[in-house]
């Protein structure tokens, strides 16, 4: 950064004071500035200990009206009223100096004191009515975070369990809807948002309502980061009732998803800039370019994430404590590596998450598997309650708010028709193409449930500059404080309301059923052509290669492939086919016809059940008929296989 040399004659009479007593004062104020640092991690360290404790009493009384990260914002608010209008510093302006005076505003400020140059690095604008109030506004200062350690510490945590946790089987058999939601749904909802509130900046323009420049680029980005969804509230709400897995599935895979377009998508806003002095002008080059730059960055971003993902290898099985350790750096470097790159590291590190844990936690041993889960849990729990305390004490301790009720109004009903527009143009048009139909009270559900959370919040406060994006900021938080604390403990009864069935079983509702004599797995989940394709050449191929689990290639591939198969398949997998081990892979043998195929009767109990790949798909996503053998093996999301009661085991 640009440096400035400010020269300043002092004309205090300790000139003259020796160099010692110099470096006492200044350990003195190093030592008062880490007890006050230290006080300030406290106070958030207290507000995360008080969360965890009215948790456990709201879960002891079984009451849901009101979630842990809402309840997080409640004492951020309260905390941060009395920081704000409780405590105040004496004042002390003896030390400042007025009289020095630069062009600029350079991030780094360079002092020459009688000689000795001192650096001064560059904290923010101050008003001319708050000058008398420097310590106080020191003070809030310091429990005002750099907004990169919510993008570079708390985001990747969140982001990563996101994927991680991720329920892979509901979610890929709903994949379809799901990227229509998560693409062009938010797509639609950030134009919606942003047309609907330019309008309302030209209305508050022609009513003398705003101070300083409002653009539409400003507009757009506003849609873009109020159309991230992270209904955490909700989803536990759902975890906890066990409502409909089909709506668990939509509503979550959505919130994971559309959190990394919106943040491509302003990004790419940003990145706008046609030619000449406007650079707020509408120029189709200019559209374009942005448009390919998000099309650039999401994609490398995913190319990178899922890499990443794919060549965590741990060879450190004997080790848990350093196999979980490596695990823990490589997943939390693919972040870094895709913001070093000019990618988003939210993006990469979303499906780095979900690719771990398709393949690389097949790898893992047991002890690291078990520590994996609970370390991105503990680390997701404590990070999202600090962002939303921080949230509530924001709202008091950030300096530059700007609240204006017609933009404020404008926003709330922005944001109301924006996932309207999302939610029920494409679902009535999934439905043409759905087995299993997203029903109006689903619709009605995922409507209401569309609340913002921390990528809002993170993306607002990322840039706070202009007056525009202070305006923006501010009316961000109250729109996350009125979703979380409104549709947030609203869940329950609007669950009722649309008579939303709870209490089912993810497992149950996919399990067993007998039909015409047959027993069939539920095929109420759609069978997409997309997740056929998809199903098959990871099971057959991918599974095998980059993890112990799935079939041998040795019967995936053909004969001619042998030397190949061989060559790829892991010692470990070797010795799990000699030992013939029941956990991994249970062999069921089926008589077969002159032409390979499976014989009418047996097991099926219908001819010809196996030539249809509908049957073959509903018999688990765990077996692979190859030659006249049936390989049945555990199911994914550590699911027990499923077993035919007619037959016997034989080894």
């Amino acid at each position: 950064p640009k440096k400035n040399i400010c020269v300043c004659r002092a004309s205090s009479p300790q000139e003259e004071e020796d160099s010692a007593m110099e470096n006492i004062v200044t350990e003195k104020k190093a030592e008062e500035s880490h007890r006050q640092d230290s006080v300030d991690l406290l106070i958030f360290i207290m507000l995360l200990t008080l969360t965890i404790l009215t948790i456990w009493l709201f879960k002891h009384r079984r009451f849901r009206f009101l979630h842990e990260t809402g309840l997080a914002m409640i004492y951020g608010v309260l905390v941060g009223v009395v920081l704000r209008y409780g405590i105040h510093v004496p004042r002390d302006i003896s030390n400042v100096t007025m009289s020095c005076h630069v062009n600029a505003s350079p991030a780094t400020l360079l002092v020459n004191v009688s000689g000795k140059f001192y650096e001064y690095t560059l904290k923010g604008e101050i008003g001319a009515n708050e000058v008398n109030d420097i310590q106080d506004n020191e003070m809030l200062r310091k429990v005002t975070f750099d907004p990169e350690v919510f993008f570079n510490i708390l985001l990747p945590p969140i982001i990563f369990h996101a994927g991680y946790s991720l329920k892979r089987r509901h979610f890929f058999r709903n994949m379809g809807s799901i990227l229509a939601y998560a693409f062009m749904g938010t797509v639609v909802s950030c134009f919606v948002i942003g047309l609907l509130m330019y309008g309302c900046v030209l209305l508050m323009k022609q009513v003398g309502q705003l101070a300083e420049d409002f653009f539409f680029t400003d507009c757009l980005f506003f849609g873009a980061i109020v159309s991230a969804t992270d209904p955490v509230t909700v989803l536990a709400i759902f975890n906890e009732l066990h409502v409909d897995v089909d709506l668990y599935a939509l509503l979550f895979g959505e919130s994971v998803l559309n959190d990394a377009v919106a943040l491509v998508l302003s990004s790419s806003i940003v990145a706008y800039q046609p030619q000449g002095d406007n650079s707020h002008t509408f120029e189709v080059t200019a559209v374009l370019k942005s448009f390919g730059m998000f099309l650039g960055v999401f994609s490398g971003s995913f190319a990178l994430g899922v890499a990443t993902g794919v060549v965590t290898f741990t060879k450190l099985r004997d080790f848990p404590l350093l196999e979980t350790a490596l695990f823990f750096l490589m997943s939390w470097s693919t972040f870094l590596l895709a913001e070093a790159c000019g990618f988003t590291g939210v993006v990469a590190v979303l499906f780095c998450g979900i690719t771990q844990a398709h393949y690389t936690f097949n790898n893992l041993s047991p002890d690291s598997q078990d520590r994996t889960k609970q370390l991105f849990e503990l680390l997701n729990f404590l990070a999202e309650n600090f962002i939303f305390s921080y949230m509530g004490l924001t709202l008091f301790t950030f300096q530059s708010h700007v609240f204006n009720p017609m933009f404020i109004v404008g926003a709330f009903l922005a944001v109301f028709l924006g996932r309207a527009a999302n939610i029920y143009p494409l679902s009535f048009l999934l439905n043409f193409g759905r087995r299993n139909k997203i029903k109006s009270n689903f619709q009605h559900m995922m409507m209401f449930a569309g609340l913002r959370g921390a990528m809002t919040f993170a993306l607002s406060i990322r840039d706070t500059a202009t007056y525009a994006r202070q305006m923006m900021f501010s009316t961000t938080l109250l729109v996350v404080f009125f979703t979380v604390w409104v549709c947030g403990g609203g869940t329950t009864q609007m669950l009722s309301c649309q008579n939303i069935r709870v209490g089912v079983d993810s497992d149950q509702d996919n399990s067993v059923s007998i039909t015409d004599g047959s027993e069939r797995r539920s095929t109420k989940h759609e069978s997409a052509w997309l997740f056929r394709i998809w199903y098959n050449f990871d099971h057959n191929y991918l599974k095998p290669i980059l993890t112990h689990s799935g079939p041998p290639l040795t019967a995936t591939l053909p004969p001619c492939c042998a030397p190949f198969a061989r060559f790829l398949t892991s010692p470990v997998r070797f010795q799990t086919i000699a030992n013939n081990e029941f956990r991994s892979l249970a062999v069921f043998e089926y008589p077969t016809d002159a032409s390979g195929s499976h014989a009418s009767g047996g097991a099926a109990g219908g001819g010809g059940a196996s030539d249809d790949p509908d049957r073959e798909l509903t018999y688990g996503d765990n077996e692979l008929v190859m030659r006249g053998t049936r390989l049945v093996l555990p199911m994914d999301d550590s699911d027990p296989p499923f077993t035919d009661p007619h037959h016997r085991l034989r080894m």
